[in-house]
């Protein structure tokens, strides 16, 4: 078995966003996993972000945004106070859009299905730089 790990940054900036990293995703897998069957686990380290695998481009994000609007209001119910007022939601969002997903990787590319892509949600206009951990295990 083999197992490579690392790390990438992005600035998500101070609207929530979900941000296609598919690509990215792709270049790591190319890089150390030509030809390889396994695993890529993608995790974001923080508290209030989340990956998805989603359809993009066609409006889906936006609806997954509004949709989490719409579930976690940004206003005064939240008991998590510190930052931004209606922060709270955003240590709620990796409960409903979990920090991780593990896909299937076939002949070193992501077995993704054909709308499919990898998307980091952030709705935390408070900290505008996030961290991604690509792992493989072949």
């Amino acid at each position: 078995m083999a197992f490579t790990t690392r790390t990438f940054d992005v600035t998500t900036g101070s609207q929530e966003t979900a941000l296609d990293i598919t690509d990215r995703c792709a270049a790591f897998l190319q890089e150390v996993a030509p030809g390889a069957d396994g695993l890529l686990n993608v995790f974001v380290p923080h508290a209030t972000a989340g990956v998805a695998v989603i359809e993009t481009g066609a409006g889906s994000d936006d609806d997954l945004l509004a949709a989490l609007r719409e579930l976690l209001p940004a206003d005064g119910r939240w008991r998590h106070r510190h930052g931004s007022p209606g922060h709270g939601r955003d240590h709620v969002l990796p409960g409903l859009v979990a920090p991780h997903a593990t896909l299937p990787v076939l002949d070193g590319r992501l077995a993704l299905g054909t709308w499919q892509s990898v998307v980091l949600v952030d709705t935390n206009g408070d900290n505008p730089r996030r961290t991604v951990r690509l792992s493989f295990l072949a």
